[in-house]
């Protein structure tokens, strides 16, 4: 039987707790036994960690001690994986490396609640496969990003809230490595009626079953 490992908490105005539950939830549906926490105590143990085969941060803002640091990126490059969305790329903000295993950072949401379309591309990957470009009203994410992610869904900035942005089109959801480990992100799941969207939540779902060791 697989393992994950979720742990939660930060800023409260992304609901950690209730994310855990649907990462629970989902993780325990295909087959996972699941270990839940509610604070960063297990990640500078690098050993321990290294033995669960997925990773899930719903963790925004907040500070990481080095020894946390060192403990979950040395997990994942060994070859447990990590998946998370949202928050992921607003954790720890202070931690550079962090955010390179990341391959992103939020910087802003132009407009606050506002009406966005997600692209699909490409369409034959396990993590989109089947799947249709689909409407949200949550936050569009501007992030900056890696240029080595492997991209699998964007949205274009009309320009409406920040002018600069006209045209811009922004990665939605990537995939990448770090060391021997998975890494996936999606930028979806401000709260959690973002998951009501069908594509969002199952693009979370199988980001978790892809990142998985």
């Amino acid at each position: 039987m697989k393992r994950a490992f979720v742990f939660f908490g930060g800023w409260e105005g992304h609901q950690p707790a209730a994310f855990a539950e649907i990462a629970r939830s989902d993780l325990e549906t295909a087959g996972f036994e699941v270990t839940v926490a509610e604070s960063l105590d297990r990640l500078s143990d690098v050993d321990t960690l290294s033995t669960f085969d997925l990773i899930v941060p719903l963790w925004t803002m907040g500070e990481i001690t080095k020894e946390q640091e060192a403990g979950l990126l040395g997990a994942i490059e060994r070859g447990t994986g990590v998946a998370g969305w949202h928050g992921m790329a607003d954790a720890f903000r202070a931690s550079t490396a962090y955010q390179f295993m990341v391959g992103g950072q939020f910087v802003a949401h132009p407009g606050g609640i506002i009406g966005y379309r997600v692209h699909i591309s490409p369409k034959d990957d396990p993590i989109t496969s089947g799947l249709r470009d689909f409407d949200m009203r949550s936050e569009q994410y501007y992030l900056h990003v890696d240029p080595c992610n492997d991209v699998l869904a964007t949205t274009t900035f009309s320009g409406e809230h920040a002018p600069w942005t006209e045209g811009c089109v922004m990665p939605v959801v990537w995939k990448r490595r770090w060391g021997s480990g998975k890494v996936f992100y999606s930028s979806l799941g401000h709260v959690v009626e973002d998951f009501d969207v069908e594509e969002a939540r199952e693009i979370a779902r199988r980001g978790m079953l892809w990142a998985s060791r």
